[in-house]
């Protein structure tokens, strides 16, 4: 909700910066300044600041910054509204309500707070009952101790249609309210009867703790085995993660957070001291647990069975994050080796099995190519061809612009690597024989003048680096499809020209975004975000120099000579590796240098293909 501008002043007013720090981080003084070890991202040297006077917190090693509000915010993983309303009651402040309606809202929460706080309660008190002796030797069966079992408030529900009703139902209760917290289930006709029956329960809490919902185990034959309450105003099963409440004070200290499968998996990882492990409700991890996960950690852990069931949560998890990517932020995931799962596996070796699994997690970059390419034929130009249609498919739906574009160079990296054939070996016979078939390389050549070949000359004149640049552009401009052929390149690469590097990155963003836009709808969106001017020049630059970037009419054409002026560019970086490789090899004549001089003279052959200006490709 929204806050009136003078509640929030009085709010900080009132609520010193210093120690609201202070409660997490040792804050020396200096000066005006305090100073301490920066709590977010782990550091030897204090580099965070707080500064009393202009109400602020800064770190100089990772940027964080912000006021009492963010510090309480960032530090406790709370949304805006959580942070505001714990610190007005430390304040002794009334939170103001900012409507009628608002106010209404909020009675109404409360009251299905207290609704299922009552019914927790009750749960609770009948496990520890002859009613509920069989869901609880269920747990002790399972492991779990009285103290793990009152910490997450497991409970029971009695096998009848009115024993939670008849405990609840009053005045503050009515039925109404219990059916709209999912405790109660009004069927066409009849009287409303419990939801949950037979059954041990596990309270779902917010983030605060509150009971918002439950989740239910049968015992018997009955079916669904798990059945969580309906969806309410307070509970939302894509956004909910149990076991969060939990997680977040030991996830803020590790800086660690896993996800697990079910409701044992975490309680299980929770006792045997992973007190940081939370599970999404019975489907795939959604994108707004996702962010919920960030906000626990940068890299959360994706810790799933080993089965094809876990296979197939990875490859939904792996979809869903991948629009949502961001710099720094990502998953990882661990693989539980089958048959066993998180709770058995501690319980068959120890907490330090369950330890070596999370240690092997792997990046979600490699998960990707490994579900990709696992059991798939490779042998032939066009499977090939369609894994790398599959992987630039899914890099390109990363909507960061800079994390996509490490993606595309990160797959293409890895498919080069997967299809280059194997590297020439060198032999040498045995006794110190010349290595090598026709014996070892020859020495290099030297002119009159004692020189290698083209040393001491000056090169050829060149076209500057802003003209390069500019044919790039223009020539994609002309071509937008051109970007499924050059945009890693291109994405790569920074520009001299700040104007022309700005440009780039906004050909990219809508290339990346809707790769069938046609010139004129490309040039349209780039004037619509203040382009126009930087395009006015480039075309007005191409008529005045005759058109040094033809319309071509062939995108094959476009694509030959984008591919010389990107090389001729980039042949400043490839002559240097050359010349370095030659001065090696006329040191010390040695078998690595000259293998490093036939590597390097035959990248920059491929590379290349050419020895002219821009434009000679290809005879053009």
């Amino acid at each position: 909700m929204a806050f009136p501008p003078q509640f929030l002043d009085e709010l900080r007013t009132r609520v010193p910066l210093v120690s609201v720090v202070g409660r997490r981080v040792k804050l020396i003084r200096k000066g005006r300044e305090h100073q301490g070890l920066c709590p977010f991202h782990n550091e030897k040297t204090p580099s965070f600041t707080v500064n009393e006077d202009k109400g602020f917190y800064h770190c100089f090693g990772c940027g964080a910054h912000g006021d009492a509000i963010g510090f309480e915010m960032q530090s406790g993983h709370l949304s805006f509204t959580e942070a505001v309303e714990r610190l007005a009651a430390e304040a002794g402040l009334d939170v103001p309500k900012a409507t009628p309606e608002d106010r209404q809202r909020d009675q109404r929460r409360a009251s299905l707070h207290d609704a299922l706080e009552a019914a927790c309660a009750f749960f609770e008190r009948q496990l520890r009952t002859a009613v509920g002796h069989e869901g609880f030797n269920y747990l002790k069966g399972r492991g779990l101790g009285d103290e793990t079992i009152a910490r997450f408030r497991l409970g029971w529900a009695p096998d009848s249609r009115d024993a939670l009703k008849k405990a609840l139902m009053n005045a503050q209760c009515p039925e109404a309210l219990l059916i709209e917290a999912g405790l109660l289930k009004k069927p066409e006709t009849g009287a409303a009867f419990d939801y949950f029956r037979g059954r041990v329960m596990f309270p779902i809490t917010d983030r605060r703790g509150r009971v918002v919902a439950f989740g239910a185990r049968t015992l018997g034959d009955g079916q669904p085995k798990y059945l969580n309450s309906p969806e309410t105003p307070l509970f939302h099963k894509g956004a909910t993660l149990y076991g969060l409440a939990h997680a977040r004070e030991a996830a803020r200290e590790t800086g660690v957070v896993v996800v697990a499968e079910g409701y044992m998996d975490v309680i299980a990882l929770n006792q045997a001291g992973f007190g940081y492990a939370v599970a999404p409700l019975g489907t795939a991890v959604t994108e707004q647990q996702i962010e919920e996960l960030w906000r626990l950690a940068p890299e959360p852990i994706l810790c799933l069975d080993g089965d094809v069931a876990g296979q197939r949560a990875m490859a939904r998890a792996l979809d869903r994050a991948f629009p949502i990517l961001r710099p720094g932020l990502s998953l990882r995931f661990a693989t539980v080796p089958a048959p066993e799962d998180p709770d058995s596996l501690i319980k068959a070796r120890g907490p330090a099995a369950m330890q070596a699994v999370l240690d092997a997690a792997q990046p979600l970059i490699e998960v990707a190519w490994r579900l990709a390419t696992a059991g798939r034929p490779l042998d032939t130009p066009e499977r090939r061809a369609a894994l790398e249609k599959e992987l630039m498919d899914k890099a390109h739906t990363i909507a960061d612009e800079t994390v996509r574009w490490q993606y595309v160079a990160a797959f293409r990296a890895k498919l080069k690597e997967s299809f280059r054939p194997p590297p020439r070996q060198w032999t040498r016979p045995a006794g110190g024989g010349r290595p090598g078939r026709f014996g070892p390389p020859p020495p290099p050549l030297r002119g009159a003048d004692g020189l290698l070949p083209g040393a001491g000359r000056p090169p050829p004149p060149r076209p500057t680096a802003q003209a390069q640049e500019w044919v790039m552009l223009a020539l994609v401009l002309d071509h937008p499809r051109l970007i499924d052929q050059v945009g890693e390149r291109l994405g790569e690469t920074a520009f001299v020209d700040k104007s022309l590097d700005n440009l780039r990155r906004g050909i990219l963003k809508h290339l990346g975004a809707a790769r069938d836009l046609d010139a004129g709808e490309l040039s349209s969106h780039l004037r619509s975000d203040g382009f126009a001017p930087t395009l006015d020049i480039l075309l007005d630059a191409n008529e005045r120099r005759g058109r040094a970037v033809p319309g071509y009419g062939s995108i094959e054409d476009a694509r030959a000579h984008w591919e010389d002026v990107f090389h001729y560019y980039t042949r400043t970086y490839r002559q240097a590796d050359s010349s370095e490789a030659c001065a090696q090899l006329a040191q010390d004549g040695s078998q690595a240098s000259w293998v490093r001089f036939e590597a390097v003279k035959g990248q920059e052959s491929v590379e290349s293909g050419w020895d002219g200006e821009p434009g000679t490709r290809g005879g053009k």
